[in-house]
């Protein structure tokens, strides 16, 4: 379906943070956090792109509160830049039976905006923009935009910007508005983190065995051990001022451990957990053994 045409430019503005209280600029939403599974569904959307598609559009799935929204999700949504006659179209359609499948999945996500691997901003945009209005309404849609280029990448770090957009003009139009940034973050839970971490080591080509891997972990951990004692000592000898905040945290983590442990139950619990950890794992390549297994098996019959 065609959202209309592009008769005039969408205008990106930075205005500086506000300090006072009340509205900022105008905006409700003051932030955003991105988790990495859908950062990593937006770069795949854009392998899959259609031969010269310059960007790719998805819809934008998460959870709100009354100043932030957390983006865990999204799915992309085909569409149609015309720029001979200044269209865009988006199938409507296909947007809001992905997005029933996805409610009977996971109900608590809600559409919180849309995603475009491009940072420009453009007329396009603004048409989009206001067909996502729509769908959130009365809530703001987010618009964040990912730089897949490499080079623009390295000069804004993930090349990631999230903005919100407001009308332009005495008779506002569809294709008028003002685009707004957000303060974007990535954030991203405990096996995340061990995920991302992974795939930032330098041996992601050739991935770890479950041994190996348990040895890295090991080998980070003493060298927190290291440069906590190495603290601790600094701070005992005099050389460096104690910070009360690093004591407190020392502090709650020293009592969660069992005081007066001999090293025989010791290395006992840790043999056992150890164990616990490969059974899991093992479990696991079984299940992903079968599911492929069972995937090829559809594929013959």
């Amino acid at each position: 379906m065609s959202l209309g045409e592009a008769s005039s430019s969408a205008l990106h503005l930075n205005f500086p943070p506000s300090t006072g209280a009340g509205v900022m600029h105008s905006r409700s939403v003051t932030g955003v956090h991105v988790h990495p599974v859908a950062l990593f569904s937006i770069l795949d959307h854009f392998l899959r792109r259609n031969d010269g598609q310059q960007r790719v559009i998805g819809t934008l799935l998460g959870t709100r509160t009354e100043s932030e929204i957390e983006i865990k999700n999204c799915f992309a949504v085909p569409h149609l830049e015309n720029e001979e006659q200044g269209q865009v179209q988006v199938d409507m359609e296909y947007h809001r039976n992905m997005y029933e499948l996805a409610q009977k999945v996971r109900p608590d996500e809600v559409i919180v905006g849309w995603y475009a691997t491009s940072p420009e901003l453009n007329t396009y945009s603004a048409l989009i923009q206001d067909f996502y209005s729509r769908e959130t309404a009365p809530h703001q849609a987010v618009h964040l935009t990912m730089d897949t280029s490499i080079d623009g990448a390295k000069a804004t770090g993930l090349g990631i910007k999230a903005y919100v957009s407001s009308p332009l003009g005495a008779t506002p139009k569809a294709e008028n508005c003002v685009f707004l940034p957000l303060p974007t973050n990535l954030l991203h839970s405990t096996p995340e983190h061990a995920s991302l971490s992974l795939l930032a080591s330098p041996n992601v080509s050739s991935p770890l065995s479950d041994m190996d891997a348990l040895a890295a972990s090991l080998r980070q951990v003493q060298a927190q051990l290291d440069r906590v004692l190495g603290y601790v000592r600094a701070v005992l000898a005099g050389e460096r001022e104690g910070d009360k905040a690093v004591g407190r945290f020392l502090n709650d983590t020293i009592s969660v451990v069992p005081a007066g442990m001999d090293d025989t139950k010791l290395e006992n619990l840790f043999n056992a957990h150890l164990q616990d950890v490969l059974m899991v794992s093992y479990l696991a390549n079984v299940v992903r053994a079968q599911a492929e297994v069972s995937s090829r098996l559809t594929l013959l019959t």
